[in-house]
């Protein structure tokens, strides 16, 4: 029988000297970077790279029945993919760190609408504590018993992909088909692909566990300096896992703005280089791992405006048996879920932004301090096609900008901002 009130996993006593390595994100960059482009590029693209990419992994028994029969362009109630990052250095660039097991410390939940107009990306805290079904390890045969109350950045380390999809579905009440697992190596990929990607700080991020050191003011990020921006934890906001959530959505809304403009979607070669940088580090359910679905949603998300895509963080609430943990709010939580059950066009509060990020500055008063060792001036002439702001210089257009007048707000306590939103991570 399970144990309700145990704290499974000893493992989670050595996270202070983990150093703020669980913190991979670029989950939705990678998986956004193959499908975000021109459904003949990515035709060819996917058939070369899917031939190289690495083994597939199978979901729950109705999931992949529905990724087998289903065209993702026309599921009914729109098409779910779970994005997860994992913070496993086995075969990583650092794969001599001191770290048991692997760990899905990121998360995220993309919705993309029925009728394509809209994509909810929402980020599951790695210190949620929920319910986690029994799962047994693809890798080991070990079975786990199912636990009323486990750390859900467990769940990967359990039972691998499928048993992070099970505990979602459970938790949102969605049925998700598709799934892909991605490591390190493909965030700095990622990054070096497109040339960087332009973040602006608000105030000075200076972090030890990860070395980043970054002036308040615009900072192009690549490479190592972009993982350690995305995995920042000690070093934005309060040092809460919830306020590297909303440091993150900073840096994935400009690298989808960059995505959607400068030519990137016309450059061949960035294209390949973008698709090999993902599939080359990911690990894909059956049902997304075909040309036809990558196809499918590039035609899904083709011409989709960056304000229509919005990142959410999954509402939660301090955990009144341990401080250091987050519970499920679930009044809020219920009306997220709902609205994703029945594929509501959402929009975001004004001032919705999270723990980490707030609104960059007026046109001509953003900050010009020189980025610090490992990064160069971020290139503020390129402007976002989606939103009519120019990169680093613009003010934010307000989440609003989400059609409301066909869209229900979303209750204000859920944060986020729309790739559109031009913000800032702040500093602590």
């Amino acid at each position: 029988m399970p144990d309700a009130t145990r704290r499974p996993f000893a493992a989670h006593g050595k996270q202070a000297r983990r150093r703020g390595w669980k913190t991979l994100v670029t989950v939705v960059a990678s998986a956004l970077a193959v499908v975000l482009v021109s459904g003949t590029s990515v035709a060819a693209i996917a058939g070369a790279q899917l031939a190289t990419a690495p083994q597939t992994v199978q979901l729950s028994t109705d999931d992949q029945s529905t990724a087998k029969t289903a065209d993702i362009t026309a599921i009914k109630g729109g098409a779910n993919i779970l994005l997860i990052g994992s913070d496993t250095r086995v075969g990583q660039f650092d794969s001599d760190e001191d770290v048991e097991g692997a760990r899905n410390d990121v998360t995220m939940l993309i919705h993309i609408s029925q009728d394509h107009q809209q994509l909810t990306a929402v980020s599951f805290p790695r210190d949620l504590m929920v319910p986690i079904p029994a799962c047994t390890n693809p890798a080991t045969g070990t079975t786990y018993p199912a636990s009323t109350s486990a750390m859900f950045n467990t769940a990967l380390g359990n039972g691998g992909v499928s048993c992070v999809v099970d505990t979602v579905e459970n938790l949102t009440g969605l049925s998700i088909p598709y799934a892909g697992l991605i490591t390190f190596d493909g965030v700095i990929e990622m990054s070096n692909a497109l040339g960087g990607v332009d973040v602006c700080v608000a105030q000075p991020i200076n972090d030890t566990f990860t070395g980043l050191h970054l002036t308040a003011g615009s900072h192009n990020l690549a490479g190592s300096d972009a993982l350690a921006f995305l995995r920042t934890r000690h070093g934005v906001g309060d040092g809460s896992d919830l306020a590297r959530i909303s440091s993150q959505q900073v840096f994935l809304s400009a690298l989808l703005r960059k995505v959607t403009s400068d030519g990137t979607l016309s450059n061949p070669l960035t294209l390949y280089k973008l698709a090999g940088a993902a599939l080359s580090n990911m690990t894909l359910s059956d049902g997304l791992a075909q040309t036809r679905t990558l196809v499918g949603l590039a035609s899904a998300l083709r011409g989709m405006s960056t304000a229509n895509m919005l990142f959410v963080q999954y509402p939660v609430a301090d955990d009144p048996d341990d401080s250091a943990r987050v519970i499920v709010d679930q009044e809020t939580a219920h009306t997220l879920n709902v609205a994703l059950q029945n594929d509501v066009k959402s929009s975001l509060s004004d001032s919705s932004t999270g723990r980490a990020s707030e609104e960059s500055p007026s046109a001509g008063s953003t900050a010009t301090a020189a980025p610090s060792t490992g990064s160069t001036p971020s290139d503020t002439s390129s402007s976002d096609t989606s939103s009519g702001t120019s990169s680093g210089t613009s003010s934010a257009p307000s989440s609003s900008a989400t059609s409301t007048a066909t869209s229900t707000p979303l209750p204000s306590s859920i944060t986020g901002q729309s790739a559109s939103e031009q913000t800032c991570s702040v500093g602590n």
